[in-house]
């Protein structure tokens, strides 16, 4: 029997964990779940900006998704942001953005499958030059309502497709209907990138490596909705997972 692809699964902090009340990671059931359901092994990663660690677990896994969670600070991409607009983040500890950037930076160095979802769409955009829309309340008033918990495993707005993406590609579609869940987007995007799914108020819901970059990873994904809570009654979210972990599979380490 052919073994899973092993899967590594970013996490966030959590202050107080179950056991003794403890300093904990925090990965949500649903991108574990997503990943065993389409044949991957996940493994919740560790905290630690160790370059040794990140590079012995990069060189270890067949691919990596980049999970949600807290805010990304604002002075990595915005130096010069005013006080009262970076009040308005719910900020990782320092450590996870230190760790992300380091485990991007050693996925190009040794590269396999990427996919990144909100957070992980977010931060890998800023690594390679690019900048966020730090509160979209406050910078983009006009716009949707992008912050629709109530409705976080359920459509809340339409995202059209880029004919001939990743997305439109394996979806079949043009238009897919997408939760909200966060209040921070893209603002200024990487040069490798060019954007796949807009949002109506002209989020970028999601982006890729332009043909001239296609050939920097195996295969990358990056999304700001949350496919891991619709794929189960949305079949439309299912095959983004399937071709990742098919990818992770195809690429798997010796």
């Amino acid at each position: 029997m052919a073994r899973r692809p092993l899967i590594l699964v970013t996490s966030s902090h959590q202050s107080s964990g179950a056991e003794m009340l403890d300093d904990s990671i925090s990965v949500s059931h649903r991108y574990l779940d997503a990943v065993l359901d389409h044949g991957g092994l996940p493994v919740a990663m560790p905290l630690s900006a160790d370059a040794r660690v990140l590079a012995d677990l990069v060189d270890r896994c067949d691919g990596i998704l980049l999970s949600g969670g807290d805010d990304i600070e604002p002075r990595l991409h915005r130096p010069e942001i005013a006080a009262k607009l970076r009040n308005k983040c719910a900020i990782a500890v320092p450590v996870r953005d230190l760790m992300e950037l380091l485990l991007i930076k050693e996925i190009f160095r040794n590269p396999l499958p990427v996919l990144a979802i909100c957070r992980g769409h977010q931060i890998f955009n800023i690594a390679l030059g690019g900048t966020l829309y730090v509160d979209l309340p406050s910078e983009r008033p006009d716009g949707l309502n992008h912050s629709q918990l109530d409705r976080r495993c359920d459509p809340a707005h339409p995202v059209a497709l880029s004919a001939g993406s990743l997305l439109a590609r394996l979806t079949h579609r043009r238009s897919l209907g997408v939760n909200s869940t966060h209040h921070q987007a893209i603002d200024q995007l990487a040069a490798p990138f060019v954007p796949t799914a807009i949002s109506p108020d002209g989020v970028i819901e999601a982006m890729e490596f332009r043909p001239a970059d296609r050939g920097l990873l195996p295969w990358f994904a990056s999304v700001q909705f949350h496919p891991e809570r619709l794929y189960d009654r949305y079949r439309e979210h299912r095959p983004l997972f399937r071709a990742f972990i098919n990818e992770a599979a195809r690429s798997k380490r010796k």
